[in-house]
């Protein structure tokens, strides 16, 4: 309850720091937010031309399949990424005058979500360009946002705690986006590993949003109640356990950075 009140209270400045980070990203950058649109067109392009062949017969619109993992994995990475080095670098400001600690890994991830609605757009043009089915199912397309939301604040707030005291974690998570990526049904069906490997994505919280996230917006399907259960206890259980662990540890931070 005291996050909330504090959230409420200081939203103004939490409001500035999201500004600010939009705009030291795109600084000095001609294209500027534009660049949100056509990078993830790029790498799809890319990607699909590497493997479209070979999931051909298995994937229906590669394009959309590959784009709508895209954008909600890579969303995940960045704000998380974001979020770990955001209480050591905002740590000067920290010593000098009170501000809710959890502003710094907060705004990051809010930040990283603006850019992730700009995203949306460009998939918007691919569904258009391949022909794809828009119905009105569609129209859910905030709920799997809202569940990667909350469930990058959590993971953000943990690894913003972690980087403070052991600095290895900044250099460890690199290598475990890296995993998570090839762990999670990106560029490829579920079909295609085999069974043990499936055990491994089916305990992988990232596949269900990415499979909620497909359901509304590839194949134009409201979510099963089950994928829905999991992507709430997935989110809910990482908000709860980071606000916890970002209380328990957020007085010694000065200490540290």
């Amino acid at each position: 309850m005291r996050f909330f009140k504090n959230f409420w209270k200081y939203k103004g400045l939490l409001t500035q720091f999201i500004i600010r980070d939009i705009k030291i990203k795109y600084r000095r950058s001609v294209l500027g937010y534009l660049w949100s649109l056509l990078n993830p067109l790029l790498m799809m392009i890319v990607l699909t031309a590497v493997f479209s062949s070979m999931f051909k017969f298995d994937i229906p619109n590669f394009p959309v399949y590959l784009l709508s993992g895209q954008v909600i994995f890579n969303f995940f990475a960045e704000a998380t990424t974001l979020s770990m080095n955001s209480i050591i670098g905002g740590g000067a400001l920290l010593r000098k005058v009170y501000i809710p600690k959890y502003i710094f890994p907060v705004s990051k991830v809010l930040s990283s979500f603006i850019t992730l609605l700009f995203s949306l757009l460009a998939l918007l043009i691919v569904i258009i360009v391949t022909k794809g089915n828009i119905s009105f199912v569609i129209l859910l397309f905030p709920l799997p946002l809202i569940y990667i939301l909350l469930f990058s604040i959590g993971v953000g707030l943990i690894l913003s705690v972690l980087a403070v005291y052991f600095r290895d974690t900044l250099h460890l998570y690199t290598v475990l986006l890296s995993a998570w990526m090839y762990l999670t049904p990106l560029f490829y069906p579920v079909s295609a590993v085999p069974d043990y490997v499936k055990s491994i994505i089916y305990s992988n919280p990232m596949y269900y949003f990415v499979e909620v996230f497909r359901d509304i917006v590839l194949y134009n399907q409201v979510p099963d109640f089950h994928t829905n259960l999991l992507c709430i206890i997935f989110s809910a259980g990482s908000i709860v356990l980071g606000l916890f662990v970002f209380y328990k540890n957020q007085n010694n931070f000065v200490l540290h950075v």
